[in-house]
């Protein structure tokens, strides 16, 4: 369970540290805009998000057992973030945070680890998706500019919302969305070492401002971000508020887990190396744990940003300490440029990355699964939009179990993690 970077130190060199700062300093341009739009898609404020970069990301890098993991807060978390603080505030998201980190901690040194591989694929990709098609429908109403005192956290209930909200629909909000779905598009396919999606969204954010777009920023809707790290803080503990937040501290501990490790098991197959499962979790729940006291957001390692740092030229862990000082700085000293950056953009950035999210290249592999499998996927999918996560997720795991004790003759290594 010794982390990563104890064991890269030993052979590191100057060669080495070149590499990896450059690859921290552009998956840091990638992380900076996400960490925003995905805090305040979960109901949060904006600077929440950063301070989960910097603090989640750091330990991750520290004590992780990959040598290429980028940690922070995941779009995974959307869904079960925006639900805790809907029904529990703030407050009690970071209670369930601290209580997950525990949690966390406890399978990593039980050496639970290796138990990734009896989770059904149809029950990832089948919640991933749903979670893909919630954040979607969460972005509508940046995307289109819509005017929603109120944006209810259910599925069902917020599409008519949304629709009786259509009178406010603001063009200039939709263009400046589209734009920047097309501009990380082109710089994707024209430029794919450049960190794009800062750029795209700093590009349309930047017309925003010039033209005097009637358009959101995150400045003008939630007041100037943070330019510095909050003291730790602890939240009011009791009996009764741990049972309350217990279901929801199990759904976070299993998202930062079952991402974390198919990020490390992602990042093995584009590096050829062989991540620590035990010293993964054992991250993940330090990284939960220093979160929730710096008031952050739930982290675990992000399968994206972690395929940027590889592909950039990151090889060991000191490109995730990169990251995560980098957006440090970029807080202290540029916290009043990065307020400048529109919401419709980042509505897009989201939208794209739900779309990616829900990996469309692989639906035609999904429709050519055995049955069983395809309804599987379906039933986790559907509960995951319509009903709740804890109960997808334990209805998927539950059938996809039971599944594989009746094809005992399959062997593990069928399963195979999703690139995402």
């Amino acid at each position: 369970m010794t982390p990563k970077l104890f064991t890269t130190l030993k052979t590191y060199t100057p060669k080495l540290f070149a590499a990896d700062a450059f690859a921290g300093v552009t998956v840091a341009m990638v992380a900076l805009p996400l960490s925003l739009a995905i805090a305040i898609a979960s109901g949060a404020d904006p600077g929440i998000g950063l301070i989960t970069a910097i603090i989640g990301g750091l330990l991750i890098s520290l004590l992780g057992g990959s040598r290429v993991q980028i940690g922070g807060p995941t779009g995974a978390f959307i869904v079960v973030v925006y639900g805790v603080i809907a029904a529990h505030g703030f407050d009690g998201l970071v209670l369930a945070t601290l209580m997950a980190g525990l949690i966390l901690l406890a399978a990593g040194f039980l050496r639970l680890g290796n138990l990734i591989q009896f989770i059904p694929e149809a029950v990832v990709n089948g919640f991933t998706i749903g979670i893909a098609i919630i954040i979607a429908t969460s972005q509508i109403k940046d995307l289109l500019g819509l005017q929603v005192d109120h944006l209810p956290a259910e599925f069902l209930e917020k599409l008519p919302a949304l629709w009786q909200a259509r009178e406010s629909f603001s063009p200039a909000a939709l263009g400046i969305g589209l734009s920047t779905i097309l501009l990380i598009i082109l710089f994707r396919r024209l430029a794919p070492r450049w960190p794009g999606l800062i750029v795209a969204v700093g590009i349309t954010s930047a017309t925003v401002a010039f033209a005097h777009l009637p358009v959101e920023t995150i400045a003008s809707r939630f007041g100037d971000l943070p330019s510095s790290l909050p003291m730790p803080t602890f939240p009011d503990v009791t009996l009764a508020r741990l049972q309350e937040l217990l279901p929801s501290a199990l759904i976070i501990a299993f998202l930062a887990g079952v991402e974390s490790l198919l990020s490390a098991m992602v990042a093995d197959r584009m590096t050829g190396g062989h991540h620590r499962p035990n010293a993964e979790l054992i991250a993940q729940g330090a990284a939960n744990l220093g979160s929730g006291l710096f008031g952050g957001l739930p982290a675990t390692g992000a399968i994206a940003r972690t395929a940027t740092n590889v592909k950039a030229g990151g090889r060991t862990p000191v490109s995730g300490i990169v990251h995560a000082l980098t957006l440090f700085v970029i807080m202290v000293s540029l916290s009043d440029l990065a307020g400048q950056l529109a919401l419709p953009a980042l509505a897009g950035l989201l939208l794209l990355t739900a779309w990616n999210m829900s990996e469309p290249d692989k639906w035609r592999d999904y429709a050519r699964l055995p049955l069983e499998d395809r309804l599987l996927l379906i039933l986790t999918l559907v509960l995951t939009v319509v009903a709740d996560l804890a109960i997808a997720i334990g209805v998927g795991v539950g059938l996809g179990l039971a599944l594989r004790l009746r094809r005992r003759n399959i062997p593990p290594s069928d399963w195979t993690p999703p690139s995402r």
